[in-house]
C-alpha cells in the first residue's frame, strides 16, 4: 500500500488511491501556524473499512509530524480514539 500526501500553504491530506487512482482512505489536517497540524477528518471506503487503513493514516501523519518537528492536535474522533489505543504516538501531541 502507497500513502500519498499532498499539502498546501494552509492544508494538507494523506491518502491512499485504489486501483482506479480514486482515493480510497483519507485523513486531512490543517496547519496550525509553523509548528503544528490539526487532524480534522478521516474517511475511509466502505469496501475498505476494518483493514486498518485509517490507522495506518493516522501513524503517517505522526511519522511525518515527528519527521518535521511538528505537534499534532488530534481533532478527528476516528484519529482522538487512535491516540487512545496507541500511547506511544504522545510524543506529537
Amino acid at each position: 500500500m502507497n500513502i500519498q500526501h499532498e499539502e498546501s500553504e494552509t492544508k494538507g491530506a494523506f491518502f491512499i488511491l485504489n486501483d482506479q487512482n480514486k482515493r480510497t482512505a483519507e485523513l486531512t489536517y490543517s496547519k496550525a501556524g509553523a509548528d503544528k497540524i490539526i487532524i480534522d477528518h478521516t474517511q475511509i471506503s466502505d469496501e475498505n473499512r476494518g483493514k486498518s487503513y485509517g490507522k495506518q493514516l493516522v501513524f503517517h501523519a505522526v511519522e511525518f509530524a515527528r519527521s518535521n518537528n511538528l505537534k499534532v492536535l488530534p481533532l478527528c474522533p476516528f484519529a482522538q480514539s487512535v491516540f487512545q489505543r496507541f500511547p506511544e504516538l504522545n510524543d506529537v501531541r
